[in-house]
């Protein structure tokens, strides 16, 4: 009986059989390595908001504390987005007529919240509380980094389940004293209580930070 299929019939199976093996490399590289990209975790590219407030500015340039616009930082599991009036505190006296103001006046005027865009955005499964971690000595530097040298706020980190769990697997060289934890740029000096012992003021160790139901409820 004669053959159905020749000789060339072997190479293009090797071709058919490894044009297969690349594609399904090339998805399970992809699904491992793409959420992991700053492309996709938009970390590095600055939001666009109603109106463009530099944290250099205020931060650096004038020395304003997080707690100022971020009210509800220490109380509340969000930090809080900073209302009209917040802003006219000061922008009352200064830039009065600006026209890069023009939504902070409104805000104020209409009794609107001004619609600023999140920066950080963690998915609706992921639960965060911004007090537990001021109270326990997680400066805002850790997770938003070194917003006062930034003009146009961007995402400085990744905030990934993995970027999240290196610090829950080992705290304690990332806890400040109190006074420390809104400070940009602290260092640890000579009279800074050891990790260790933060970690016992702050009651660290007293529960399994790895336990999934801390995030995911």
């Amino acid at each position: 009986m004669a053959a159905i299929f020749g000789p060339e019939a072997n190479l293009g199976a090797r071709l058919v059989l490894l044009a297969m093996a690349g594609m399904a490399t090339l998805l399970v590289g992809g699904w491992i390595v793409l959420p992991r990209t700053d492309w996709l975790t938009g970390r590095g590219f600055p939001i666009q908001q109603p109106v463009p407030f530099s944290h250099q500015h205020h931060v650096a340039g004038l020395g304003l504390d997080c707690r100022f616009c971020h009210a509800t930082v220490e109380t509340s599991a969000n930090a809080g987005l900073p209302p009209g009036y917040t802003c006219m505190t000061c922008h009352s006296q200064v830039w009065t007529q600006a026209a890069v103001l023009a939504p902070v006046r409104q805000s104020l005027l209409q009794h609107r919240a001004i619609a600023w865009n999140r920066v950080t955005n963690l998915p609706d499964y992921v639960y965060f509380d911004h007090s537990i971690h001021v109270a326990r000595g997680v400066a805002c530097e850790s997770c938003h980094g070194r917003v006062d040298r930034t003009a146009l706020l961007d995402k400085q980190h990744s905030l990934s389940m993995g970027f999240c769990l290196d610090c829950h697997r080992n705290p304690a060289p990332r806890l400040r004293p109190p006074d420390a934890v809104f400070a940009m740029g602290w260092q640890r000096g000579p009279a800074t209580p050891s990790p260790q012992a933060l970690m016992r003021l702050y009651h660290v160790g007293d529960r399994n930070l790895t336990d999934c139901t801390l995030c995911h409820r």
